[in-house]
């Protein structure tokens, strides 16, 4: 079983300026929790026992939210469902370790900051800004790892005038979805098919070992696709067609639809 995760909490949220000035996005609510405590219900219920925060020095806030409130607990010591959150918090944050990315450079580069907190041979990586509402998308990937011992990715079938928002991957066998070969944000003209990665992935260490191989792209940014590709010639790599129902909270028009659907 897969124990271990990472959750890249380091970027900008850019796109939800300026509601994140002061408040990163992975803590707006999304029903009776924040949106990172959905996808930490996802990852503990699929059996991890150790999770990475990539933060930010702008993020504190998220450091503070886990950190036990020992005088708010005497505050509220008669109202034992509230009190009974704020245990649940002490809790979980025993799993929980935080790494610094100190500049935005990128997915592949917050991965690389946790290098050293993974010690098995495959990790989760879940991205907040998709929810995966119904079904543990992260379970869906570890019965495909578990079956095909390789590494897995969440995919999802888009129209063909969106294929250059997305990851997109090429296939080798539609029966399996096996993967040979990835692309960023492709033309409609090039794009190898129509099934998006969407921000679930179950990666086997040695990405870490073709992430240093990559040079900065675009931006300054570090890519995973690459790397990812460049596992490719080495070892398989599967896509799975999850479950569930999709939520992008990614931009504010995607978090108010995330936000009714979980508030119907």
């Amino acid at each position: 079983m897969i124990k271990q995760a990472i959750i890249p909490l380091a970027g900008l949220g850019t796109r939800m300026l300026p509601l994140t000035k002061v408040l990163p996005k992975e803590m707006w609510p999304l029903g009776y929790k924040s949106i990172l405590e959905n996808i930490l219900d996802e990852c503990f219920d699929a059996g991890i026992e150790d999770v990475i925060f990539v933060i930010s020095k702008n993020k504190h806030l998220i450091k503070q939210y886990f950190k036990k409130n020992k005088s708010l607990e005497n505050i509220i010591k008669n109202k034992p469902d509230i009190l009974k959150s704020l245990k649940y918090l002490n809790k979980i944050s025993n799993k929980i370790r935080f790494v610094y990315q100190d500049k935005p450079r990128g997915l592949g580069h917050a991965v690389l900051c946790a290098e050293r907190f993974i010690e098995s041979k495959y990790f989760l990586l879940l991205l907040p800004d998709d929810i995966i509402k119904g079904k543990n998308c992260s379970k869906e990937l570890s019965k495909i790892n578990k079956k095909k011992n390789s590494s897995v990715v969440a995919i999802r079938k888009v129209k063909k005038k969106e294929v250059n928002r997305y990851g997109i991957i090429g296939i080798e066998n539609n029966n399996d979805f096996k993967i040979n070969y990835m692309v960023e944000k492709p033309s409609i003209k090039t794009s190898p098919s129509q099934y998006a990665i969407i921000g679930r992935y179950l990666l086997n260490k040695s990405i870490f070992k073709f992430l240093k191989k990559q040079k900065s792209g675009r931006l300054g940014e570090i890519q995973i696709t690459d790397a990812m590709n460049l596992m490719l010639k080495d070892e398989n790599f599967y896509g799975c067609r999850f479950r569930g129902k999709y939520l992008d909270c990614g931009t504010i028009e995607g978090y108010i639809k995330s936000f009714k659907e979980f508030n119907n």
